[in-house]
């Protein structure tokens, strides 16, 4: 057998490094799935694991690490997502790790997925395991057999399963009641340790050359022996639907991929209102609470505490978890289909000159909308550097908060000259992100990973709503616990600055604070109110208008700004234009558009980029670059405001 790695041609190769991989195992057995991309690898993952999944990455890589465990029979079986790849070649970080974690012996057993509608190609990977761990135990999976039915195809399982000495399971991961035989076959596996039967493999690779080409030409050869008089398919090939002309081979795939993603974005708002407005009602109820305590005779620092933290977190929280789960079930259903890969392979050329996938083009534009939908939506991104930068470069997109607060200042002090400001607003989202590709770009995505991708389109098939529906629901969980913690933090960081028995804002630890450093704020072009309102927004993007109403109108705390804020119901003066003109300078005014449009987006899209990232490092790199960015940015439009105001 040889290694793809080297020149050897041993069945288990000692001159390379394959099997060096920090693992722990846990449980009564170690079930390790092992697939390519679009196989149904995550689907099978979230099916046998739920909830009980636990997301990072492996030591010392920045590569995703998903682990999770499922009972069965008292017994407990861990379960490792490995990375998905074409293959175990070692060619990127993703088949190092994968085709460590396959040699070192962790996992009692591997399940390795083919896709049925494309099975020569999917087998490719069956072909590599068996090349470097021809001695671990393993199952075949022929996922997607409803989709190959569906395309005319009968694939004679048992034949395969002849040929190979290894249990083959006919299966469709969406399917719950197609679980049993696969955890049957799991089970077998783990009595009898079925190995592969290699002979033909063998052969075949004795008779070529020993090189790249030769090795891939006999691992093809080995499968198109195995599928032989097991596989049998339509004559005539498929032709492309005209949708897919029209989505992949035509001038107008760009513009129809971007016309899809802004349609999704929309469709996400039909799930998520109604999750949204239950969000909005416990502050209300908090409120109810609140004055309950109060008439029971509790203390009113403890009522308002119940009410602006922890009702107006939670209030947030729902909210923002329904909006989310709005976007991923969209998109989820868009991956199920098959057209996300579309969306990929039309923007995979233009975007790879920046280090990214066609992927990140989604991201992007949904930013627009929500950063947190930005963020979620570069779930899809396989690569973790690409997706990194994606999340990087994504933060630099005004988001709707923004776009309905710096158009309103825009026209109170530059009047006409307003669309200047939102075009130099443009520019500068644009520079930013050229700046991250300069200085993160190589870091996060060598140039050796910087090719297009090498990628098969799946087949159009009718998404599987049940499957949809789980992942979209596993995702948000785990997105409501970070973004509820965050929240509730940073409120209630800034509800102990603004608190007063009083209400008066001097006698709050924010005047305090603010007051003290103004002569450090004024080096970027904000007195303490308008920097308040920065600090403010890295918490909610929305406060900002709020904290100015309750600082120069009086009509509110900023506590009570900061939770109106939360809460969708903040207090604004009537004539808070008025207002900020008659506190604020055209050039302080400019400093702050700048500023505040460039600053962190807000907590909770930080809580989904760690989430997502797994890497609070380079999170905590990202706030530092945009925190640095915003406040320089103020500098010099603080400076370009005296020049031509005065």
């Amino acid at each position: 057998m040889s290694c793809e790695s080297c020149a050897s041609t041993t069945p288990s190769c000692e001159h390379c490094s394959h099997g060096s991989v920090e693992f722990t195992k846990r449980g009564d057995a170690c079930i390790a799935l092992l697939g390519q991309p679009n196989s149904g690898k995550s689907t099978l993952f979230n099916g046998l694991t739920g909830s009980r999944q636990h997301v990072g990455n492996w030591p010392g890589k920045t590569v995703e690490r998903k682990e999770g465990e499922f009972l069965r029979n008292g017994r407990t079986y861990q379960v490792v997502d490995l990375p998905g790849a074409y293959g175990l070649a070692a060619n990127s970080p993703e088949e190092q790790i994968t085709a460590d974690f396959v040699t070192s012996g962790a996992a009692d057993v591997t399940l390795v997925m083919a896709d049925a509608s494309q099975l020569e190609r999917s087998l490719y990977m069956l072909a590599d395991f068996a090349c470097i761990a021809h001695d671990a135990p393993c199952v075949l999976v022929l996922n997607l057999m409803d989709v190959a039915e569906q395309q005319g195809k009968r694939i004679d399982a048992k034949k395969i399963e002849q040929r190979l000495g290894v249990p083959v399971v006919p299966f469709v991961a969406a399917e719950t009641s197609n679980y049993d035989a696969l955890l049957e076959a799991i089970d077998r596996a783990l009595r009898e340790k079925p190995l592969l039967n290699t002979e033909l493999l063998n052969a075949e690779i004795s008779c070529r050359a020993d090189t790249i080409q030769g090795r891939g030409a006999a691992k093809f050869a080995w499968i198109e022996r195995i599928i032989e008089g097991a596989e049998t398919a339509p004559k005539a090939a498929h032709a492309l639907s005209r949708f897919d002309r029209l989505a992949t081979a035509s001038r107008a795939s760009k513009p129809l991929a971007i016309a899809m993603i802004l349609v999704g974005f929309v469709l996400a708002f039909i799930p998520a209102t109604p999750i949204m407005l239950l969000g909005s009602g416990i502050s209300s109820l908090g409120q109810m609470a609140a004055a309950a305590l109060i008439d029971a005779g509790a203390p009113a620092i403890l009522a308002n505490m119940l009410w602006g933290v922890v009702a107006n977190s939670l209030c947030f929280a729902v909210m923002m978890t329904g909006y989310v789960f709005g976007i991923n079930l969209v998109f989820l259903a868009y991956e199920e289909w098959g057209y996300m890969a579309r969306i990929s392979y039309v923007f995979d050329e233009t975007l790879s000159h920046f280090g990214l996938q066609g992927k990140s083009l989604m991201p992007f534009l949904m930013c627009f909308g929500c950063t947190m939908g930005g963020v979620s939506g570069a779930r899809v991104i396989d690569s973790w550097g690409q997706r990194m930068l994606t999340m990087m470069m994504a933060w630099a997109i005004p988001c709707g908060a923004t776009w309905g607060i710096v158009p309103v200042l825009a026209v109170i002090f530059f009047g006409a000259g307003a669309p200047l400001v939102i075009v130099a607003i443009f520019a500068v989202s644009l520079l930013l992100m050229w700046l991250i590709g300069i200085i993160f770009g190589p870091h996060l995505v060598p140039k050796g990973d910087r090719a297009g991708l090498v990628m098969e389109l799946p087949p159009y098939h009718k998404p599987r709503m049940k499957n949809v529906l789980r992942g979209a629901l596993i995702k948000c969980w785990s997105m409501f616990r970070r973004a509820f913690k965050v929240v509730a933090t940073f409120t209630l960081v800034i509800w102990l600055l603004t608190y007063t028995a009083s209400g008066n804002v001097e006698d709050s630890a924010l005047y305090a604070i603010g007051t003290a450093i103004e002569p450090m704020t004024r080096i970027f072009g904000m007195g303490w109110e308008t920097f308040t309102a920065w600090f403010c927004a890295l918490a909610i993007k929305e406060s900002a208008v709020g904290v100015f109403s309750a600082l120069f109108a009086g009509g509110s705390t900023p506590n009570e700004a900061i939770v109106g804020a939360v809460t969708g119901s903040a207090f604004v003066a009537s004539n808070i234009g008025e207002l900020i003109a008659a506190h604020i300078s055209a050039p302080e005014a400019l400093a702050f558009i700048f500023a505040f449009t460039f600053n962190v987006p807000c907590a909770a899209s930080c809580s989904m980029t760690v989430a997502e990232a797994h890497s609070p490092k380079w999170v905590a790199v990202t706030v530092a670059f945009y925190i640095c960015a915003s406040l320089l940015l103020g500098c010099a439009a603080y400076h370009v405001g005296l020049l031509l105001f005065g």
